[in-house]
């Protein structure tokens, strides 16, 4: 009985940390993804509204959110996780809401101070969704010093990192009459995108699938995009007229959207597990990626001196840094005890079958017992997003920009490549559960 006990100790020790190596892939996986998929927002520069931006790109994101999780699970799936907890339809509606004014506001910040320093400044949301994780879901709760040390210290590095990347792009720009408005536009970002990790948490603490729950999610953010740019361009008539304008330009910013939710999934599968604290600080290594982009493919550190390069490469080794310091904090037992207790805290408030959520947790599938089934709309959907992609190319022209070909396409393939190692490890270790 005793070996057998220690045997049990011995394998749930192994999948917790095959579980944490998988949280850790999926943020870094989100980083590559999240930073390549601001790029089109440049396109801002060429004198679009920043509410037409938003609202194409969140269009794309609507068909991405739809499509995937159509592709990986079929809506049958989706629907049936969906009505087991139906009463995450209301807070994943919230965090779509959230991420719409958020995503608006960093197109005015990218507009106003350039994309080398808008990303750094939002990028503090880690550290807010870090406070929020260890004060509502009891994450960090008995990771000891170590732990805390780790992990902390890691967010900490990534954030100061980020300030120094901007510092060197800060050289390159000088600051515009709206500088000021474009920090508080990025500020403004961060406090809304840490804050929307509470209920991205809490879904998963109950057991939802990520893809269920970005399909309710993508409700909230095309709604609210809809409504700011309707407010904001003054009606329905400049509205058309701007979507009319940007047509040109709608095929890259609806694949920046579609990107953007490949990166959000890698996100929230690492959200789920390995918790709010360590998913977000990894995921904003895209400080690096968008950097990347700016630099090598548009150019914005074209005229910088040796001190500025110097500090890039400071800031990035720090990054990385940090990166490694919190995807080496792996969660001790005592850790694991507090989110059992979140867990069975989220199931007596709402009703929920623990063990059922628990197993989610795990990375197994709790809805395994009722049948896979696809329905015939299935294909339709994919269709129609295949459909519109190929409207929208049709008519796409190159953006007005200065655009390196030779750096975009190898940093697609590092995307591309990202996509199939870490979707693969993914499928093996839960089934995209």
């Amino acid at each position: 009985m005793r070996k057998r006990k220690l045997s049990e100790g011995h394998e749930g020790g192994t999948a917790a940390r095959s579980l944490h190596g998988l949280g850790v892939a999926c943020g870094i996986a989100a980083g590559v993804w999240l930073g390549g998929a601001e790029a089109p927002v440049k396109l801002v520069v060429a004198g679009f509204s920043p509410f037409i931006v938003s609202l194409c790109m969140v269009a794309g994101v609507f068909v991405g959110r739809w499509t995937l999780p159509t592709v990986l699970k079929g809506t049958g799936y989706v629907f049936r996780d969906i009505r087991q907890r139906s009463h995450l339809v209301v807070w994943a509606i919230l965090a779509g809401a959230l991420w719409a004014v958020a995503n608006t506001l960093t197109v005015f910040a990218i507009r106003d101070v350039g994309l080398s320093i808008a990303f750094p400044l939002w990028n503090t949301n880690c550290l807010v969704g870090l406070f929020w994780g260890w004060l509502l879901f009891r994450e960090l709760r008995g990771a000891g010093a170590r732990g805390w040390a780790k992990v902390l210290g890691g967010a900490l590095a990534i954030a100061a990192a980020a300030v120094l990347l901007a510092l060197a792009s800060h050289q390159t720009r000088a600051p515009g009459e709206r500088a000021w408005l474009g920090i508080v536009a990025a500020a403004g970002a961060s406090l809304l995108w840490g804050t929307m990790y509470i209920p991205y948490r809490k879904a998963y603490l109950s057991g939802m699938n990520p893809l269920s729950f970005v399909t309710v999610f993508t409700i909230g953010e095309l709604v609210t995009t809809a409504l700011l740019a309707l407010a904001f361009q003054g009606g329905v008539e400049p509205l058309l007229a701007g979507l009319r304008a940007v047509r040109p330009a709608a095929f890259w910013l609806f694949l920046g959207g579609f990107c953007w939710v490949i990166g959000d999934l890698f996100q929230q599968y690492a959200t789920k597990y390995i918790g709010i604290s360590r998913a977000i600080p990894l995921s904003n290594t895209n400080q690096l990626w968008g950097l990347a982009w700016a630099a090598l493919v548009f150019g914005e550190l074209a005229g910088a001196g040796t001190s500025a390069r110097d500090i890039v490469i400071v800031g990035s080794s720090i990054m990385v840094l940090g990166a490694f310091s919190i995807g080496s904090a792996a969660a001790p037992e005592t850790e694991e005890a507090a989110c059992r207790d979140a867990i069975a805290r989220e199931c007596n408030r709402y009703r929920l079958n623990f063990e059922m959520a628990a197993a989610s947790q795990r990375g197994e599938e709790p809805l395994t017992s009722e049948p896979a089934s696809r329905r015939w709309w299935d294909g339709l959907i994919v269709a129609g997003a295949v459909v519109v992609f190929a409207m929208l190319a049709s008519v796409a022209k190159r953006p007005p920009l200065l655009i390196d070909a030779t750096w975009l396409l190898a940093l697609a393939a590092i995307m591309l490549a990202t996509l199939l190692v870490c979707g693969w490890i993914l499928w093996k270790r839960t089934g995209f559960s």
